[in-house]
């Protein structure tokens, strides 16, 4: 491994880290509020390892749904991370499948985007990296959850001080490091409008999976910018010229 990539990664997970540990906090006091010991609140952040997922996870727990039904709705929460694998496929195919298996687990929403962004600006997105950024970000939120659940006491109701507000700030600030994108407002307005109507008629967690589907429709039907159009235009020309 190359030790420059690995703490290049482990400096730029680090700004995550320190922005999710409220997060993580947040979600060790709920589990143990909702009847989770210590250890399993543990154990549910180093397993699922996706914030969203584990909130709807502690909350359905706590209203004694069925298991079939609670793993159903943290697939439909987490049915982002299939688009997620899809994207990252062309940066990782060097990977051995060892290290494939790691990007995936690893794969949350900031090492996506901050991966993503490496890719497109021609850098090699080497596994070094790519592990730095996703352990120094892993360890402290397994750890930043148990101390959540030793100390959830103390913070009382989350909504009285506004904890409750993390999670979409955290997330729209990840939304709007792509704004410079290509068809990003009318892609990002749809999704959001298509996900506010799911969450009124058909409910949580499903408006997640379905804005984004929403979303994704409307990106395969937008025609593509002008400069990708006369890349492939030139493209065919070649291959047409070549036979």
């Amino acid at each position: 491994m190359n030790r420059a990539d690995f703490v290049e990664g482990l400096r730029g997970g680090s700004a995550v880290a320190l922005a999710s540990a409220p997060f993580g906090a947040l979600f060790g006091a709920l589990a143990v509020e909702n009847g989770m010991s210590l250890s399993e609140a543990a154990f549910m952040s180093a397993t699922v390892y996706a914030g969203a997922s584990q909130m709807v996870g502690i909350e359905l727990f706590g209203h004694n749904v069925h298991a079939w039904l609670i793993v159903l709705s943290i697939l439909a929460v987490n049915f982002r991370h299939v688009l997620y694998s899809a994207a990252l496929a062309r940066y990782i195919g060097h990977f051995t499948p060892v290290q494939k298996f790691f990007t995936f687990f690893l794969l949350v929403d900031p090492q996506f985007a901050e991966a993503v962004k490496r890719g497109e600006s021609g850098r090699q997105l080497t596994f070094a990296w790519y592990l730095g950024f996703g352990i120094i970000i892993y360890i402290p939120w397994v750890l930043i959850s148990v101390v959540g659940g030793m100390l959830g006491g103390f913070i009382g109701d989350p909504k009285a001080i506004g904890l409750d507000i993390l999670l979409p700030a955290y997330f729209l600030g990840i939304v709007l490091g792509f704004r410079k994108r290509d068809n990003f407002l009318p892609v990002a307005l749809v999704s959001a409008v298509a996900s506010v109507l799911a969450y009124r008629y058909v409910g949580s967690p499903w408006h997640v999976s379905l804005g984004a589907a929403v979303g994704i429709l409307l990106a395969a039907v937008l025609p593509l910018p002008p400069q990708e159009t006369d890349l492939e235009a030139d493209a065919l020309k070649s291959e047409v010229h070549e036979v």
